[in-house]
């Protein structure tokens, strides 16, 4: 008869058969991990379900293998990428390069095996336990983060408003606003004609009429 103990020394009866992904209870209650993206959580299990025995340090997040995980979208993939790698859940061992060479990560929750084929200094530089380090994310980078994301890379699609806010114009010059002339800066305008404004044979309204004339005439004539 098989006692309890027995079953437990053979492994878990009370689970499916097979592999599992051993994620510490650590990794998944630390600040990190909570504020990370669900997208950068699915990709993290993708990156631990590689993980066999001794291959930590050769994992891949390569278009091409993820693509037969159901990652279609480049865009996402490259964003969860550079998240995990930023809050320290995985290291990059290898550089990849075109056309066929794909990087190398490794989980850093578990120690770094020893693989030919690492960059130099990347044995070095790996840390055990990186995640911990009471980084926590923001998942919608700030103004100020954008703006200095896309002026040290040179972007010519960067942001055009400064991280302070657009500032408003004055509607007036610097100088101030002053009062303009009535009359133009060069004088009065003048007639070009030369000509005075009242006819030489004199103004109308000026002029006796006729009735008044005649009778002035008669009064030189009388005796």
């Amino acid at each position: 008869m098989t006692n309890g103990r027995n079953s437990r020394s053979r492994g878990d009866a009370g689970r499916d058969s097979g592999g599992f992904i051993a994620l510490p209870w650590r990794v998944m209650d630390c600040p990190a991990y909570v504020a990370l993206s669900v997208h950068s959580r699915a990709m993290l299990l993708e990156v631990a379900r590689q993980f066999v025995k001794d291959n930590n340090g050769r994992l891949l997040l390569s278009r091409a293998y993820m693509a037969t995980r159901g990652w279609t979208s480049n865009d996402t993939l490259t964003k969860c990428k550079a998240e995990l790698l930023k809050a320290g859940f995985i290291f990059q061992t290898v550089q990849g390069h075109r056309p066929n060479k794909a990087s190398w990560y490794a989980i850093t929750w578990r120690a770094l095996d020893k693989l030919p084929g690492y960059d130099a200094g990347a044995t070095e530089l790996f840390r055990r336990g990186a995640y911990a380090d009471g980084l926590v994310l923001t998942v919608k980078p700030t103004r100020d983060e954008l703006y200095e994301r896309h002026r040290n890379a040179g972007n010519k699609n960067a942001d055009p408003t400064p991280p302070r806010g657009t500032g408003r114009g004055t509607i007036a010059p610097p100088h101030g606003v002053e009062p303009l002339p009535a009359a133009p800066t060069y004088g009065a305008m003048r007639p070009l004609s030369g000509h005075p404004p009242t006819p030489p044979h004199g103004h109308h309204l000026e002029k006796p009429s006729a009735a008044v004339d005649s009778a002035r005439q008669l009064e030189t004539c009388s005796p």
